[in-house]
């Protein structure tokens, strides 16, 4: 077998996909606005149901749902037979796929979904077939051909009803007002969680991490603190404990360009006076703003409501090592 061939097959899926998804287009329509009418009115959860692919299918639906601000998850419609019917209650709606529309044991439940009086809404490749007849609404799910030479193997189907339920969730997302900031809420392990969620009290050294000397300070002992510490920087603080300025290694490489003997020089003659701070609860991603714009790599955390009294510093290490940046 030439690997042109296998290149060609591929196209060929491809292709036949490709088409699948262009005539979904046209099917959007009032169908696909009641359901998300549906959906949206929704005060329980959106239940997913689905057999064999289409159920895997359903499971990631029912992911994209959830995470997209439509509370939603994936039961299974042969366990639901056998007990998992419980979780269904009658401010749900029910999301079933079915290619053909006759899956036996999701039809089993159409009765019971009626006495609990809950929506249902079908996706099928057939609109003439019992599930769809069933349903309060019915979107079309059908395909010209598979993009299996066989037309066995659920291929364009499957892709299409992905496509559908990515669909239904963006508009849903988009009607909702869904923000980045309610998107990192559901995924506070993720890179995007942790930018809009984490605050810099999570990643700031607090307490006695934190370099400080008294105003007045030699700088030969200021830097020992900085080289005790290891964040490349020391507070100056006044005799209230109230930070007045901040030293670091960029100061001392000035210091140097100075010819300033450091043996003999106070740090109060070369600190920084004017410095930038931030609040306690801030968030990390702003805190992370602010070193970039003045590039910057600590940031002295100082709380107003405690007499400005130094509570912490921020180093962009620690904003390194938890994914912010």
């Amino acid at each position: 077998m030439k690997s042109d061939n296998f290149c060609q097959y591929g196209k060929n899926v491809v292709d036949i996909e490709l088409t699948a998804i262009h005539h979904l287009r046209d099917k959007i329509a009032e169908s696909f606005a009641d359901a998300c009418e549906l959906m949206l009115a929704c005060e329980g959860r959106v239940i997913v149901m689905g057999m064999g692919k289409s159920g895997h299918i359903g499971s990631k639906i029912a992911a994209t749902l959830a995470s997209t601000g439509t509370p939603a998850f994936f039961v299974h419609p042969g366990e639901a037979s056998h007990g998992d019917m419980g979780m269904v209650t009658h401010k749900d709606v029910v999301l079933a796929l079915s290619n053909s529309g006759e899956t036996a044991e999701l039809l089993t439940l159409v009765p019971l979904l009626k006495r609990l009086q809950v929506p249902l809404i079908g996706l099928t490749g057939n609109p003439q077939s019992t599930l769809a007849q069933a349903a309060n609404v019915h979107l079309d799910t059908g395909v010209a051909k598979e993009a299996c030479p066989l037309g066995l193997a659920p291929t364009a189907s499957t892709t299409v009803t992905l496509v559908l339920g990515d669909a239904l969730a963006v508009a849903l997302l988009e009607v909702r007002g869904f923000t980045e900031e309610d998107f990192a809420l559901s995924h506070p392990g993720g890179a995007l969680g942790k930018r809009l969620l984490l605050v810099i009290d999570d990643l700031m050294h607090a307490g006695d991490d934190v370099p400080r000397v008294p105003i007045g300070t030699s700088l030969r002992e200021a830097l020992f603190e900085i080289s005790n510490k290891k964040l490349g920087m020391t507070a100056v603080v006044d005799e209230q404990g109230k930070p007045v300025g901040i030293y670091t290694d960029g100061d001392l490489r000035r210091t140097l360009d100075s010819e300033i003997n450091i043996h003999t020089a106070n740090v109060d003659d070369v600190m920084t006076r004017q410095f930038k701070r931030i609040k306690p609860g801030m968030l990390a991603v702003e805190a992370l703003d602010i070193m970039r714009q003045h590039k910057i790599t600590s940031l002295l955390v100082i709380d107003e409501d405690k007499d400005d009294s130094l509570v912490g510093v921020l180093h962009m290490h620690a904003l390194l090592q938890a994914g912010v940046v």
